[in-house]
C-alpha cells in the first residue's frame, strides 16, 4: 500500500486533533451541555409554579342559597361556586304562591381576567355590568349606560347576611336605591 505525503499529513493532523480533543475539550462538553439545558430547566420550573387563583375565586363567599322576605314577597337567590371562570346564579320573586319575576345571573371572567355581572331578567333584555371594586367581602359592578340599575353591590355582612344594593336613575329621572338583606337559606 502506498501513501502520499498529503495523506500522511492529514492522518497526522487527525491524530493530533484527537489527542487535543481528549486532553482539553472533552472536559468542557458537560459544561457546554449544562449551559444549554440549565435555562430550559428554569423555564420548566416556572411552568410548575401554580398560577395565582382567578379573581372570581374571591367570591366564594357568595355561593349558596339566599332568601329575603319583604312586602309579602319572598325573593330567593342561588349562586353556584366559582368554576370555569364563572359563577352562575338565579333569582325568583314569589308573592302569594305565584312567581312575579325571575332572573338568570352570571358573574363571569372576561378578557384579561376582568369580572362582569350579567343579568337576564324575565321580560327584559340582558344587562352587563363591569367590576368597579372588589374586597374580601364585597363586590361592586357598574354600567354607566344603564339607567336602572346602574350599580349593583353585593356585600357579605359580619353576621353572615348578604346586603344587595341596587342603585340608578328611575324612569322619572329620580335617583333610586334599593337595599335587600338576604339570609342564608337551608332547605
Amino acid at each position: 500500500m502506498q501513501f502520499n505525503l498529503k495523506e500522511i499529513a492529514s492522518l497526522d493532523a487527525a491524530k493530533e486533533f484527537a489527542v487535543f480533543w481528549r486532553r482539553h475539550f472533552r472536559r468542557f462538553v458537560p459544561l457546554v451541555l449544562l449551559g444549554l439545558f440549565l435555562p430550559l430547566s428554569a423555564i420548566a420550573a416556572d411552568k410548575k409554579k401554580p398560577a395565582p387563583p382567578p379573581v372570581i375565586d374571591k367570591l366564594l363567599w357568595l355561593a349558596g342559597d339566599w332568601r329575603v322576605e319583604k312586602n309579602s314577597r319572598v325573593i330567593d337567590e342561588q349562586w353556584m361556586i366559582p368554576g370555569g371562570g364563572a359563577m352562575l346564579g338565579m333569582r325568583r320573586t314569589v308573592m302569594k304562591g305565584r312567581e312575579l319575576d325571575h332572573a338568570f345571573l352570571q358573574i363571569r371572567e372576561g378578557p384579561g381576567g376582568a369580572l362582569f355581572y350579567v343579568m337576564q331578567p324575565s321580560g327584559a333584555k340582558e344587562a352587563t355590568f363591569q367590576l368597579s371594586s372588589l374586597t374580601e367581602t364585597a363586590v361592586v359592578f357598574e354600567n354607566q349606560l344603564q339607567d336602572f340599575p346602574r350599580k349593583i353591590t353585593l356585600a357579605l355582612q359580619s353576621e353572615g347576611s348578604l346586603l344587595v344594593t341596587i342603585e340608578g336613575t328611575g324612569s322619572d329621572g329620580e335617583v333610586k336605591k334599593s337595599d335587600d338583606l338576604y339570609q342564608r337559606f337551608n332547605r
